[in-house]
């Protein structure tokens, strides 16, 4: 599997969101999203158009209008959203779940490769499928939070303490947690869904 620039811009929108609505702003603008990633505003409403065939985003017209989640972010893994917009995760065809097709080898079965890359789809599936768009948000929130760096999408009068209070940790799905995610978040634990919308009624 390998992420193309449609799928990696189409993971950071959905954190994105993810993030705004968790600081209590429902609704972005494309053009507020590309400001932030960096990107042509058509290319991004192409991306966001694709996620709301998927069912991952919606739209609401009008001049305060924009993009906002189509359903809760534990309800989105980040497994399915990349099945949807790359492909079937395996690095080889003939090991998918989703898109199996017999690939030139002349004995399948006893396929050295094959057994290698069916581990290696099985690892990235186990991952991806495990963590939801509310894990990674409050992954990100909380290392806001710690290096004391103002969230997008903010105004400058809004104080961080505010809306990133200090948090509590809790386990990780499956009761494991990736070394990389240590490492971006500095705990062991991933914060509750439910903090930051716990720092929204304190504001």
């Amino acid at each position: 599997m390998k992420l193309s620039k449609r799928g990696e811009y189409a993971l950071r929108a959905l954190i994105d969101l993810g993030i705004a609505q968790e600081l209590g702003f429902s609704i972005l603008q494309a053009s507020e999203l590309a400001r932030k990633e960096k990107l042509p505003v058509k290319f991004l409403e192409q991306i966001l158009a694709q996620l709301k065939l998927g069912g991952y985003v919606k739209s609401t017209r009008g001049k305060l209008g924009g993009y906002s989640l189509a359903k809760p972010m534990r309800r989105i893994k980040f497994g399915s959203v990349i099945r949807f917009i790359e492909g079937p995760l395996a690095p080889i065809r003939c090991v998918s779940r989703t898109a199996y097709a017999r690939c030139s080898c002349p004995d399948e079965v006893h396929c050295g490769l094959r057994i290698l890359m069916f581990d290696v789809r099985n690892a990235i599936a186990r991952i991806l499928d495990r963590y939801t768009l509310a894990d990674i948000v409050q992954i990100t929130l909380r290392k806001l939070r710690r290096d004391n760096v103002k969230p997008p999408f903010l105004p400058p009068s809004v104080r961080l303490s505010s809306v990133l209070p200090i948090t509590v940790n809790s386990p990780s799905p499956g009761g494991e947690e990736l070394d990389a995610f240590k490492q971006l978040s500095g705990h062991a634990g991933i914060i509750k869904a439910g903090t930051s919308r716990e720092a929204k009624t304190q504001r």
